[in-house]
């Protein structure tokens, strides 16, 4: 593949995973990305002097063992990432306001088991079960464990068990339903629905962080830099600010790409690691068959989300190593995309570390998923132009939050200091991502073929990556990227060579 050149649409965590694995093997990349800033969910900002993530806020795979380590290893950049992991007793608090009960989270599969059996000591056995099937269908999981595969990778290994809804397997292991409910907690992670979201979805991202979460120290964008410095150091070039104004098609092939800035690029391969739906814009409708396009413009987005960036006052907040669930009442647990009940159904609490961290925390995160619906009224705005109703909506939404913080830390409203917030709008126009999606296309166990976006096209030198072909997130963007990789170099190639790199 020496001397082949790669076109690539996006510095996300997508496009930056797929150029440096493709620049790292030989290929001559080049990265267009629209805005001033790589990373997409790995940027940050500065406020009030301090710097806060946008969107990479948990991280799984990186223990010792974890996927994401190995891919990194590989890679050569796992040593100059800047972790901390959560503390092994208390990897996630939960909290119901329902009946005002906290839950502990420990790490590993006894640390779960023992941990939520102080509170129900009668479900222990069950919940020695639901361990093991979580750990038992991602087994199944090739390109989740990194192994070599016969056919296409994918996520979805085929099995009967892994299209069952997600509710429905936590509901083989366990008949109480506040258990269920608890099990369910991490749902909002993967935008999970329920009766729809397949058990697979759910038990790759609930073994993953049983195993043990880790945060980037000082944010996230020092690991986009990371990657894109794998890139750059192997010939890549990345352009900033200049997005891509048009794809030009020719025989069912790419002929070339077009960026604002008059730039005209010509490649053997292309790949697109934006929105499916906002690639289809830049070509003409009938580059491909109305089908597809049909068909995935059709596929419903998981969630957006609301969130407040603060900072507090010095010496005001203690430090929690550990990230904080806020849910209202149980069987709302799975209601989170609905916009039809009350908002906020729930929250993600954390104080983000930073390289000199001590014992009291210096900014606070607040994630609240939030259905794109609610942002209707301002739908055809831009950033900056949205309006004053705009803004009294949004100090509406963040007193809401506050208000149900002080439930969580009663007194948290005198340590403010100051206070940001941004809405699915925000998330809308920064990532070029359809509705503000934080989870990318919503999986459906009931249509699984709608919802697996293959990372090959019908226009052969086109490639798709990113959270709408597999799993979003730390995890499966770079799983992702490893799927479109070998459709380029050929199966199994990236995967034996990470295997190569294990240590």
């Amino acid at each position: 593949m020496m001397g082949k050149t790669v076109v690539i649409i996006g510095a996300g965590l997508g496009g930056l995973f797929t150029g440096a694995i493709l620049a790292k093997e030989g290929l001559s990349v080049k990265v267009l990305e629209k805005n001033h800033a790589i990373g997409g969910g790995l940027q940050t900002f500065k406020r009030f002097g301090e710097d806060f993530d946008t969107g990479m806020h948990i991280l799984g795979g990186m223990q010792e063992g974890g996927n994401v380590r190995h891919i990194c290893r590989y890679l050569g950049i796992f040593d100059q990432i800047k972790l901390k992991d959560v503390d092994d007793d208390c990897t996630d608090k939960l909290y119901f306001s329902e009946d005002k009960t906290f839950y502990t989270i420990g790490k590993g599969r006894e640390g779960f088991v023992t941990s939520l059996s102080k509170s129900f000591p009668e479900e222990k056995d069950n919940l020695y079960k639901y361990v093991d099937a979580l750990f038992n269908l991602t087994d199944k999981v090739d390109l989740f464990n990194l192994r070599p595969s016969q056919g296409q990778l994918s996520l979805y290994a085929g099995s009967n068990e892994f299209l069952i809804p997600a509710n429905a397997f936590i509901a083989q292991y366990t008949k109480n339903k506040r258990l269920q409910s608890v099990l369910a907690y991490m749902n909002p992670l993967y935008g999970g629905v329920k009766d729809k979201t397949p058990a697979y979805i759910h038990a790759i991202i609930s073994s993953l962080y049983i195993k043990g979460a880790s945060r980037f120290v000082d944010g996230s964008s020092h690991f986009a830099d990371l990657l894109a410095k794998v890139i750059t150091d192997n010939g890549g070039e990345i352009y900033v600010n200049d997005g891509v104004e048009g794809i030009e098609i020719k025989d069912k092939l790419v002929h070339c790409i077009k960026t604002k800035s008059g730039k005209v690029l010509k490649a053997d391969y292309y790949i697109s690691a934006i929105h499916p739906c906002t690639m289809f814009g830049l070509m003409d409708t009938k580059a491909f068959p109305k089908a597809y396009v049909d068909r995935l413009n059709s596929i419903p987005n998981a969630h957006s989300a609301f969130s407040l960036y603060i900072k507090v006052k010095d010496h005001s907040f203690a430090y929690i190593n550990h990230y904080e669930y806020y849910m209202t009442q149980y069987d709302e647990i799975w209601n989170c995309s609905r916009d039809d009940r009350p908002w906020p159904l729930g929250f993600l609490f954390m104080t983000p570390p930073v390289s000199d961290q001590d014992a009291y925390a210096r900014k606070v995160l607040v994630t609240a998923p939030m259905p794109y619906s609610l942002t209707l009224p301002w739908e055809n705005t831009k950033v900056g132009c949205r309006g004053k109703n705009y803004e009294k909506w949004k100090k509406e939404r963040a007193q809401e939050l506050l208000k149900l913080i002080e439930e969580l830390h009663p007194g948290f409203s005198k340590c403010i200091d100051k206070i940001e917030s941004s809405s699915p709008l925000t998330i809308r126009d920064y990532y070029g991502v359809k509705e503000g999606s934080i989870c990318g296309f919503s999986k459906d166990c009931n249509n699984i073929a709608l919802s697996q976006v293959p990372v090959v096209t019908k226009i052969k030198n086109l490639f798709l990556t990113g959270q709408n072909n597999n799993l979003h997130g730390i995890c499966g963007v770079p799983l992702t990227a490893i799927n479109t990789c070998e459709a380029i170099l050929g199966a199994n190639y990236v995967i034996n060579k990470i295997n190569l790199c294990k240590g």
